[in-house]
């Protein structure tokens, strides 16, 4: 077999997730491994780096495939992004061959997301399904000091989705942004690996704070609660995208 990695940008706007399954709606993962079946002949399997919900954006998820043929990484990128012509939502941006010991998800060794909020009154024309609009003023201070504390290793059980499969829930936060350019807000997070949920809900209890509704002691009392209940609740699908991956 021949290891194959692939660099994929897509909008998860009409998608089940990544993750293939019994859904009439379907998924990143089921609609790439089709694509990739009608030029190389056989069933494969895609392994993905981070699995992403209904509704979340990528701009450089990772996966890889193994194929029985040793195909040229030009054929690969151009036939599989040829037979997803009818799927303008998925992009293959690059295509390299890997060693066998390469592994996608276990592999990876730091994942990055951003998500994006525009912070005005207006109705969207152009970002619609794209960015969380939150219409009440938001201090970008506020929310940067707040996530301050979620810096280094914690039990981030306030952030964690209840069914979460994760086997813990002690996580180590690397970094943790919150930028604002004009009515964009972008709160950007890097670290090994995320729960279930983990960045939707740290944003919407950031929310809370930027929006005066929280002081930075009522966030610190809800992350040191360490349960679910004590957070606030869980931002939008459709304004998180995966935005690296580091090997």
């Amino acid at each position: 077999m021949n290891r194959y990695k692939l660099t994929i940008e897509y909008d998860g706007t009409p998608f089940a997730g990544w993750q293939r399954q019994e859904d009439p709606i379907p998924s990143v993962q089921q609609t790439i491994e089709e694509a990739i079946e009608k030029f190389c002949g056989h069933p494969v399997r895609l392994h993905v780096a981070g699995r992403t919900d209904a509704g979340v954006h990528a701009l450089a998820q990772i996966a890889h495939v193994d194929l029985e043929k040793d195909h040229n990484i030009e054929t690969v990128l151009r036939a599989t992004n040829f037979h997803l012509h009818e799927c303008p939502h998925i992009a293959i941006i690059n295509v390299e061959r890997v060693l066998d010991e390469f592994h996608a998800r276990f592999s990876a060794k730091k994942r990055s997301y951003e998500y994006r909020i525009i912070n005005r009154a207006a109705r969207l024309a152009l970002d619609r399904h794209r960015v969380w609009q939150v219409k009440r003023e938001l201090c970008v201070d506020r929310m940067q000091k707040a996530a301050s504390v979620l810096i280094g290793q914690h039990d981030f059980s306030t952030f964690r989705a209840t069914h979460c499969q994760a086997k813990s829930p002690i996580k180590t936060m690397d970094k943790i942004t919150v930028l604002q350019k004009n009515n964009e807000i972008s709160v950007r997070l890097t670290a090994t690996s995320f729960l279930h949920h983990q960045v939707r809900n740290i944003v919407g209890t950031l929310e809370l704070v930027g929006a005066g509704k929280w002081t930075l002691e009522q966030f610190q009392t809800a992350f040191d609660a360490k349960d679910r209940v004590q957070g606030g609740p869980t931002a939008p699908a459709q304004g998180l995208y995966l935005t690296r991956i580091d090997y």
